[in-house]
């Protein structure tokens, strides 16, 4: 197959169109979400100076103002698998997302599995941080094998500040040491007040194509969570947060909170032994 896709134009088209129909996205309910109301951490860092991108992407501004900015590439301080992929830099994007081998302007999701580059975003929407009235992106590289990316109360387009938006990506090396609980890669949301930007259908925050929250390798495979691109995201997130792991191949996969059913019915039973033991003991060998 490799060697006919690069013979002739048909096959290429042919092969491309094999590769989009073998691609795999996964859903992550909703339900997988925690409660909570606050993020991992109020110690945001340093602002994030951009680089480049799309429109006022504010290139070079040390207020961090823009629009379409990213800011990249920036050396994680290990080493990621992602997908099958070993990568050692990543780009922070204005509009609610971090990728791997370039930097994304994009504003409107067509989900992240839509993105050209590997892609985590808990929040892929069109951000827009000119507003006075708007935070900008803020990162935290103060701890070994840890970064920490936060959007706090930021503005959507275009230049809309009356509504605003508070969410946090934690992502971690193989060298940190995980608490119970908690995983490698975090997203944790608070106040989540708008999901749409002017220039992706939205009015005042809502309507058109919302924001999505999931992860992408670039070629279409990816884990994208139920409420994503649908009217009401803000909502399913807010105060809420979600943990992952990354599995043997790189492959994201949810942190669960609840034991299993299985794991329920082994602790019922035990309690259930245990007071069986007691009652029997206290009937055949009385405590004198």
């Amino acid at each position: 197959m490799p060697s006919l896709c690069r013979q002739t134009e048909i096959a290429i088209i042919f092969c491309s169109l094999a590769s989009a129909l073998s691609a795999s996205t996964i859903t992550i309910p909703d339900s997988a979400l925690t409660p909570t109301t606050s993020l991992y951490t109020n110690s945001l860092g340093s602002v994030v100076v951009m680089t480049g991108g799309g429109n006022a992407n504010g290139a070079g501004d040390p207020s961090g103002r823009n629009d379409d900015g990213f800011s990249g590439p920036i050396n994680l301080g290990f080493t990621l698998d992602f997908f099958g992929t070993d990568y050692t830099q990543f780009w922070i994007n204005n509009n609610g997302n971090i990728s791997f081998g370039g930097g994304i302007s994009a504003y409107t999701p067509s989900g992240p599995t839509g993105a050209t580059e590997p892609i985590i975003s808990p929040f892929f929407g069109d951000v827009d941080t000119r507003n006075p009235a708007s935070g900008v992106v803020m990162l935290n590289t103060s701890i070994p094998n840890e970064i920490i990316v936060t959007w706090p109360g930021v503005g959507y387009y275009d230049e809309n500040a009356d509504q605003l938006d508070t969410f946090q990506l934690v992502l971690r090396g193989p060298g940190y040491s995980i608490p119970a609980g908690q995983g490698q890669i975090g997203f944790f949301w608070t106040t989540m007040q708008w999901e749409t930007g002017d220039a992706s259908g939205g009015t005042g925050g809502f309507g058109g194509t919302p924001a999505a929250v999931g992860f992408g390798d670039g070629l279409g495979n990816g884990q994208v969570l139920q409420g994503s691109i649908t009217n009401g995201i803000s909502g399913i997130v807010n105060d809420e947060d979600l943990w992952f792991n990354l599995s043997q191949t790189g492959v994201p996969v949810t942190v669960s909170t609840t034991p299993e059913p299985f794991s329920v019915a082994l602790v019922f039973a035990g309690l259930a032994g245990l007071l069986f033991f007691r009652r029997f003991s206290k009937k055949v060998l009385p405590l004198s």
